[in-house]
């Protein structure tokens, strides 16, 4: 047991605590609210001290509940050790603490996870969040017998918020004016945003003896009079955004495979969320944004299982870390298992490795067969570890996790490198398609989201909807037929040409097109969600 050497009164406990919390552990939300104000005059100078002080008040009332002996401690070490945390990523990172972000820490893998152990990160918590929650077993302190200590602290309690309730009304204005115009400060308030978002989170997944729920439970793929089975490849990408493709206008050339196919590329297309863990799910949603719920989603039919129902092969290989329950019921391949070579280093895969056996399983193909690659494609902050050297093109490259350490030219130019070797990737499953003759083939590749690389000071993904940035939502979808699809299907190709250069479209089309692509007649079907319908010719 550590020994005590220094003794405080619970009073003076709690008031470090709150100050510390309320404006150490919050410089991102000082700095936004610095950077968002206006001061221009005593007026508003004020407002600025009187906020300091509320904001203050609130952290008192909070550990006066919780700075109790023998457990206080130790609850006040970990949130000292896990706001550090969130400080960092608020300030460094951009990162917003909402529920859907804890699901993705929830749902990360250790290898996933380590990436954002950097050594800033490590320091930044050790120094701000380990260290103090250390001094706190060194310090010994004082409480009054337990009814004079609950007076006590109730008594502070009221001061406090007696004197924010004279602030909050000469101020209120300017403070709900604010709070209106930067709906997104809410998210930087740390230890209530995490413990908030935690809680939200749990709520909503506390029910896990759910039914399954059936969309359709007669599905059947529509009679041909071709007796080639279909195929479709799905490549979902990973972390994927629009504005670096030079498809869609980029200045340096990161498709220079795709660009000598004959393919499609859809010139504006809207992601469902800004993460993997809802775009996934929500991709493979019958639904539609408008009615996706995430638990929802888990137990419910998504269009793989209308698909497999309507008796077409489902086969699901993936080099990311999951699926997010989405393919639970399909064939299901981790091509990391085996960490085959020469494809894999350690704890990751190059997304050659989706490549690997693909032509033995179209070979293989005797029946309609819905084939997913889910590939790691340009996942950060380490984007220098998801291209192999032949690819490291665009320079110089930052080869680091902590992008803290580069510059925006140098982060760019690695995430470009991906792109690169998405386009590599993608090109050659287009090139092997085309040799199969034998079968119906296509091709539809669509990134789960996109990714900031420094604009506005926000980098990687995950920010809510409201306030997430193009970067993070608009993201490539890009469409290859073979002559046998085209003719079996009669598609007007320049009509499908017109239309993805002039309408929008979003990952709510993805679902409905790929049960198109298949014709797989269910009533969960939205026809005017498919991108191909207007483009049927009828004679």
């Amino acid at each position: 047991m550590i020994k005590s050497k220094i003794n405080i009164k619970s009073l003076t406990y709690t008031t470090l605590l709150s100050a510390y919390f309320a404006y150490i552990l919050n410089i991102k939300f000082w700095t936004f609210l610095w950077t968002g104000s206006e001061i221009n005059g005593i007026f508003d100078v004020a407002a600025l001290v009187g906020f300091l002080i509320v904001f203050f008040s609130i952290y008192f009332c909070f550990f006066s509940l919780i700075a109790v002996p023998y457990i206080g401690k130790i609850i006040i070490a970990v949130l000292l050790i896990c706001s550090a945390a969130a400080d960092y990523s608020s300030q460094n990172l951009g990162i917003v603490i909402n529920p859907d972000m804890i699901r993705n820490f929830a749902e990360t893998t250790a290898r996933e996870a380590s990436d954002f152990f950097t050594l800033p990160f490590v320091c930044y918590v050790m120094l701000l969040g380990v260290l103090p929650a250390i001094c706190l077993f060194w310090i010994k302190v004082e409480y009054s017998p337990l009814k004079k200590e609950i007076r006590n602290r109730l008594l502070s309690c009221g001061m406090v918020l007696a004197l924010s309730a004279l602030i909050l009304p000469i101020f209120y204005k300017s403070y709900i004016s604010f709070g209106r115009n930067n709906y997104q400060i809410r998210y930087y308030i740390n230890t209530f945003n995490y413990i908030s978002a935690v809680v939200r989170y749990h709520k909503k997944n506390a029910n896990k003896n759910r039914s399954f729920v059936i969309l359709d439970n007669n599905p059947y793929v529509l009679s041909r009079t071709s007796g080639q089975p279909r195929v479709l490849v799905l490549i979902v990408g990973e972390t994927a955004r629009a504005n670096n493709f030079s498809l869609y206008g980029y200045s340096k050339k990161t498709n220079p495979l795709l660009e000598k196919q004959d393919i499609i590329a859809f010139q504006k297309t809207i992601s469902c969320g800004t993460s993997t863990a809802v775009s996934l799910p929500c991709m493979f949603s019958v639904t539609g944004k408008r009615k996706f719920d995430i638990t929802d989603a888990k137990y419910t039919q998504n269009v793989l299982d209308i698909v497999q129902a309507a008796g077409d092969r489902v086969i699901w290989k993936d080099n990311d870390d999951g699926c997010k329950n989405v393919c639970v019921r399909a064939e299901y391949i981790n091509a990391q298992a085996e960490n085959k070579q020469p494809y894999c280093f350690n704890d990751y895969c190059h997304d050659d490795i989706l490549l690997d056996n693909l032509e033995v399983t179209l070979d293989e193909i005797k029946k309609d067969t819905l084939i997913v690659l889910h590939m790691m494609g340009s996942h950060g902050p380490a984007y220098y570890k998801r291209y192999p050297e032949t690819m490291n093109v665009f320079g110089p490259a930052c080869n680091t996790e902590d992008l803290q350490d580069c510059s925006q030219e140098e982060i760019v130019n690695a995430y470009d490198n991906t792109i690169l070797y998405t386009d590599y990737i993608i090109s050659s499953v287009i090139d092997l398609l085309k040799t199969k003759n034998n079968l119906q083939s296509s091709m539809l590749y669509v990134s789960d989201h996109g990714e900031s690389l420094g604009e506005h000071n926000i980098y990687l993904h995950g920010l809510p909807d409201k306030i997430a940035p193009k970067e993070q939502k608009e993201v490539p979808m890009i469409l290859w037929l073979s002559d046998n699809v085209k003719n079996n299907m009669n598609i007007d190709i320049s009509c499908l040409r017109h239309n993805a250069e002039k309408n929008s479209f979003s990952h709510d089309n993805y679902a409905h097109t790929i049960l198109g692509l298949l014709e797989v007649q269910t009533k969960t079907y939205q026809k005017n969600l498919d991108i191909l319908n207007t483009c049927i010719k009828t004679e």
